[in-house]
C-alpha cells in the first residue's frame, strides 16, 4: 500500500454508507466541480470561495520559485546567521512547525524557532536562545494585520536595533504576506531584507505548499523539489479525471464526511513517531474549515492512548504510518480498536517527503467532507467574536488600568459531571508550554478519558484562537471548555504599545472565555498561579476524589 492508495479496509458496518456517499459525490460531478472552481459545491454565495481555491494550483506558482529560494536560503546561510525566527500565528506558523519537527535543519542551515505565543515567558525563551545580530525574523501574516506577529516584530526588532543598529536592522527581517498588506508596506519601509508576496487566493489554513510554508523550509534546507514532487502526485491522483473511488483525497473527504454524519465526529489522528507533530496542522484544517453553523467535526491530536474500552462510540481513527518508523503501541492500538468494530483509516507513508502529499490529500478532504456535511471551508465567521472581545478587554484595561473581572463559571468537578455521550473536552492553556505541564495535561487528558469515555483536544493560547477557536464557538455545542490561565512573572512590554505581552495574552484569555459564553458554552476557568503544572496535577487529584467519594 503506498500513499495514494484508498485503505478500504477497517471501515466494517460503515462500508455502504461510504461507497453511497462515493456514488452521490460521483453523480453531483463533486471532484470535477471543485476543480473547476465552482462555488455551488458548498454555497450558492460565492464569497469566500472563488477567492480561496488558490491551494488546488499553488504548487505550480511555487515550482517557479524554487531557484530563488534555494538561493536566498544559501545567502543567509553563507552570511552565518544561526537561527530563522517565525513570527505568526495560525496557518502562518502551523505547518512551518510541523515541517520544523519532521525534518529538522540539514547541515550548515539555521535552526528554525516557531514563536506563536504571546506569554511573556514564551518571548523572553526566544531571546534568551538567539543571537538577534545573527537571527533572521520572518514575520509571517496572510492579513499583514494580526496583533501578534506585529507585537512580536516591535520586540525583536527593538533588540536587533541594539545590535547592529537602525539603518542596518531591517536586514534581519523578512515577510511573508498578501501584497497591498500593511506588513507589506511595512516591509518596503523599514528596509526588510525580503518581501514575499503570498498567492493572494489562498487561506492560511491551506498555505503550507505556498511561501507560507516552503520559504521557511528552504532556509533550513528542506527539498523544494521532493517536497513539490510528492505534492504533485497526490494531486494528479486526487485529479477530476480520477473515478471518485480511486481519487485519495475525494476518498478520505468522503470517509470522514460520512461518518460524522452517522455521529462519529470525533476524528482522532495517530501517527508514526516521526510525524508526530502532524496533529498540529491538520487540527486547525478540519476544526476551522468545518466547524460551523452547529456542525463540524472535531479533531483529536496528540491525545495519550488508553485502553480500547474507554473509547467512545463517537470515534474515527485516522493513522499515518512511516514505513521504517517503529511504533508496535499504535500499531497493536489500531488492530484491536478494528477489531472491535471502530472505523479505522491507515494511510501509509514511504517516508517523511510524503508529508507533502498528505498536505494536499487532506486539503481536498476537507473541501469535499465541507460539501457532505454542508459547511463552506474556507470562512472562519466565528473567530472574529474572540477578537472583538479581546478588543473590549484591552480598551477597559486602556481606560482603568487594569483587567475587567471574569464572570462566574462553574467549578471543575460541576462541569466535568456535566458530561455526556458525545461531549468533548476542550483544554485550553494560556501558558507557556514546557515539558513538566505537558506530562501533566498527558496526565490530565487520560484521566478525562478513562472516567468519562469523552474525547479531549489540548491547546496552547493564542496559537488555537487561530486554529480549533472556530469550531469552539461555531460548531456543535457538545464541548465542555476548561481554560487555564497563570501568573507572567516578570512581564515585558510591547514596543509601540500601551500594554505587556503579559496584559496581551490575560487579555486574549478572557477574550476568549467571554465568546465561549456569549456562545452559550460550558466553561471552566481555573488560575494555576506561580505553578501551571502543579494546578494540573491537582485537577487529577479532583477527579480521583471525586470518582472514590
Amino acid at each position: 500500500m503506498n500513499s495514494q492508495s484508498n485503505p478500504n479496509t477497517g471501515l466494517g458496518a460503515y462500508t455502504a454508507d461510504i461507497d453511497a456517499a462515493l456514488a452521490g459525490l460521483a453523480r453531483q460531478d463533486v471532484v470535477g466541480r471543485i476543480w473547476r472552481g465552482d462555488h455551488t459545491v458548498w454555497s450558492e454565495d460565492p464569497t469566500e470561495i472563488t477567492d480561496r481555491l488558490g491551494w488546488l494550483t499553488s504548487a505550480d506558482n511555487m515550482r517557479d520559485e524554487i531557484g530563488s529560494l534555494t538561493q536566498f536560503a544559501t545567502d543567509v546561510k553563507t552570511e552565518g546567521y544561526r537561527h530563522v525566527v517565525l513570527l505568526g500565528m495560525g496557518g502562518s506558523s502551523l505547518g512551518p512547525e510541523v515541517l520544523r519537527q519532521t525534518f529538522g535543519s540539514a547541515d550548515g542551515y539555521p535552526e528554525l524557532i516557531v514563536l506563536d505565543s504571546t506569554a511573556p515567558e514564551s518571548v523572553q525563551a526566544v531571546a534568551d536562545a538567539i543571537d538577534p545580530a545573527r537571527t533572521l525574523f520572518l514575520v509571517s501574516s496572510k492579513s499583514g494585520s494580526t496583533i501578534e506577529p506585529n507585537a512580536f516584530y516591535g520586540y525583536f526588532r527593538q533588540l536587533v536595533e541594539q545590535e547592529r543598529g537602525p539603518d542596518n536592522a531591517g536586514r534581519n527581517f523578512v515577510a511573508i504576506t498578501d501584497a497591498g498588506t500593511v506588513l507589506d508596506a511595512l516591509g518596503q519601509r523599514e528596509g526588510f531584507r525580503q518581501v514575499f508576496g503570498n498567492q493572494p487566493d489562498i487561506g492560511g489554513r491551506y498555505s503550507v505548499l505556498s511561501h507560507f510554508g516552503l520559504t521557511p523550509a528552504a532556509l533550513i534546507g528542506i527539498d523544494l523539489s521532493e517536497l513539490l514532487d510528492r505534492a504533485d502526485s497526490m494531486r494528479d491522483s486526487s485529479g477530476a479525471d480520477v473515478p471518485v473511488a480511486d481519487n485519495p483525497g475525494a476518498w478520505l473527504g468522503a470517509v470522514i464526511g460520512t461518518l460524522s454524519l452517522k455521529g462519529r465526529d470525533k476524528l482522532t489522528v495517530l501517527t508514526s513517531p516521526s510525524l508526530s507533530s502532524f496533529g498540529l496542522w491538520a487540527e486547525q484544517l478540519i476544526a476551522e474549515s468545518l466547524g460551523k453553523q452547529g456542525r463540524g467535526i472535531v479533531p483529536i491530536a496528540g491525545e495519550p492512548i488508553v485502553g480500547v474500552e474507554s473509547y467512545g462510540d463517537d470515534r474515527v481513527f485516522a493513522y499515518l504510518w512511516v514505513e521504517g518508523d517503529e511504533n508496535n503501541r499504535v500499531d497493536e492500538l489500531t488492530g484491536s480498536l478494528a477489531n472491535a468494530g471502530y472505523p479505522v483509516i491507515r494511510l501509509d507513508l514511504k517516508d517523511r517527503y510524503d508529508l507533502a502529499a498528505e498536505f494536499f490529500r487532506w486539503e481536498f478532504a476537507t473541501a469535499v467532507a465541507g460539501s457532505i456535511i454542508g459547511v463552506t471551508p474556507f470562512d472562519q465567521p466565528n473567530v472574529q467574536a474572540a477578537k472583538d472581545a479581546t478588543d473590549s478587554v484591552l480598551e477597559t484595561v486602556k481606560q482603568t488600568g487594569a483587567l475587567p473581572e471574569s464572570s462566574e463559571t462553574q467549578s471543575f468537578i460541576e462541569i466535568m459531571e456535566s458530561l455526556a455521550p458525545g461531549d468533548y473536552v476542550a483544554i485550553m492553556t494560556y501558558v507557556t508550554q514546557a515539558p513538566e505541564l505537558d506530562l501533566a495535561l498527558d496526565g490530565l487528558r487520560t484521566a478525562i478519558v478513562e472516567r468519562y469515555g469523552v474525547a479531549t483536544t489540548l491547546g496552547y493560547g493564542p496559537r488555537f484562537l487561530h486554529s480549533t477557536g472556530q469550531l469552539h464557538k461555531g460548531g456543535p455545542n457538545s464541548g465542555v471548555f476548561v481554560q487555564l490561565t497563570s501568573d507572567h512573572t516578570p512581564d515585558t512590554q510591547v514596543p509601540g504599545m500601551t500594554l505587556t505581552f503579559g496584559v496581551l495574552v490575560d487579555a486574549q484569555a478572557l477574550g476568549d472565555l467571554l465568546a465561549l459564553q456569549a456562545a452559550k458554552r460550558r466553561t471552566v476557568r481555573i488560575d494555576a498561579g506561580e505553578s501551571a503544572a502543579g494546578a494540573v496535577r491537582g485537577l487529577i487529584a479532583e477527579l480521583g476524589d471525586n470518582g472514590n467519594g
